[in-house]
């Protein structure tokens, strides 16, 4: 595995931290974000109900399935913003036969409902779009079927899909080779202002995620994960458990993400026409 750090030009960065500072977000109790991470289902099928049931929970209006042939449904819940321009977060929900699959990938299905609250609480520009993927294990395929039934005016209108796979085992990673460069930067940013760990560990040989759906699209999008050379036997194996969860680095993930998300909606937020709507 092949470890990358991320550089950036100092006055980038200091512009671009100045604009995290002005995104806000509603940062929830540890205990709510480890709470619904223990809620963890065994099969699959109970997997995608939990999901449905936490989206509700956090007050989720606009929740609904999205038909997958021969597949469990995509679970998927719309913030609405101010304009049509969207960002896509998403984290697939199944899990292999070996483990519990609590690390790959409950730690991130268990944070859409948790970040779609954080955010809720003020308006937005973007309609942000939280979509729990089906069938991720067997080839991508609820990603797939999502981005194949996005209309050509939908997929010019995502401005960033935020992909969150595998947390909570190290401090936060970035997949930099399979990422979009600006979103990349803009998350070093974030991690600086926000006083976060972040750091670029690419994962190339190790399988896919869903942002390569997104990416065949040319939707700009980023992949955020925990996984080194040491954790990764973790994943697919019986390892794969609450006790391979480090709490501290798990909260600290969903932090940074929900700043992150608030000042992607910020930053590219400000590009958007004035008055621009539905």
């Amino acid at each position: 595995m092949k470890r990358i750090f991320v550089w950036l030009q100092l006055g980038m960065l200091l512009l671009a931290v100045q604009a995290a500072h002005a995104a806000t977000f509603f940062k929830l109790d540890e205990n709510v974000i480890e709470e619904r991470l223990h809620k963890a289902a065994g099969a699959n099928p109970a997997r995608e109900a939990t999901l449905k049931t936490l989206f509700a929970q956090a007050g989720c209006k606009d929740l609904s399935e999205e038909h997958v042939p021969r597949r469990l449904p995509n679970v998927v819940c719309v913030l609405p913003g101010e304009s049509d321009r969207t960002i896509i977060v998403g984290a697939h929900f199944d899990k292999v036969d070996a483990g519990q699959g609590v690390v790959d990938n409950w730690s991130g299905a268990s944070l859409l409902p948790s970040l779609y609250q954080s955010l809720a609480n003020s308006p937005r520009r973007h309609t942000f779009i939280f979509v729990g993927f089906s069938a991720e294990e067997i080839g991508l395929i609820g990603s797939k079927h999502y981005v194949l039934h996005m209309t050509p005016e939908e997929r010019a209108k995502a401005d960033a899909m935020v992909n969150m796979d595998s947390l909570g085992l190290t401090p936060t990673k970035i997949w930099v080779s399979h990422s979009d460069p600006a979103l990349v930067s803009d998350l070093a940013a974030v991690a600086q202002q926000s006083k976060l760990p972040v750091e670029g560990v690419d994962v190339d040989e190790v399988g896919s995620s869903d942002s390569e759906s997104f990416a065949r699209r040319n939707i700009p999008h980023i992949t955020i994960h925990s996984v080194t050379q040491d954790t990764l036997p973790i994943l697919h194996s019986t390892r794969d458990n609450f006790d391979a969860i480090q709490p501290k680095d798990y909260y600290d993930s969903y932090r940074l993400i929900a700043a992150y998300l608030a000042y992607l909606d910020t930053k590219l937020g400000n590009k958007l026409p004035q008055g621009s709507s539905h």
